[in-house]
């Protein structure tokens, strides 16, 4: 409750910009989503809002721009998709059953279509699902940082 109301507290005089300390944190999964409705519809409005946390899966729902503080440096500050794309891999994931045995491989997506390996797999193996992957910002902040998230 504590959480919620201090919230509320910091939108009720419109302020431009929002300071948001861990909006999300220790609120149950319903009403972080509020809180995100919330955040987004201010934003929408105009609003700045600056958001600190340490949940990337936040910040990467929420932000237009994402900047990574460490030791008083920010070693990058880019919209989360664009981290994304600049540090990571994509890749597509297929799970699969050889003689009733799940097993998966992960492909490159870049060059998915000359992968003859990824072809054959397609060709011999029973395949259950197909994913694909991009990198995380929690990824990318390790990559970047060399640091974990605590």
């Amino acid at each position: 409750m504590a959480m919620r109301l201090n919230f509320v507290r910091a939108l009720v005089h419109d302020p431009e910009p929002v300071f948001l300390d861990e909006p999300t944190g220790g609120i149950d999964p319903g009403n972080a989503r509020t809180v995100e409705g919330v955040v987004e519809d201010v934003r929408e409005a105009g609003t700045t809002v600056f958001l600190t946390t340490h949940d990337m899966t936040v910040a990467d729902r929420l932000c237009d721009r994402v900047a990574f503080l460490v030791d008083g440096r920010l070693p990058v500050v880019d919209a989360p998709r664009a981290l994304k794309l600049e540090h990571g891999e994509p890749t597509v994931r297929v799970e699969y059953r050889v003689d009733g045995t799940l097993d998966a491989r992960t492909f490159s997506l870049a060059d998915l279509g000359d992968d003859e390996a990824f072809r054959d797999l397609l060709g011999r193996g029973r395949v259950e699902t197909i994913h694909t992957g991009e990198a995380t910002l929690e990824g990318v902040f390790v990559a970047v940082t060399g640091e974990g998230l605590t």
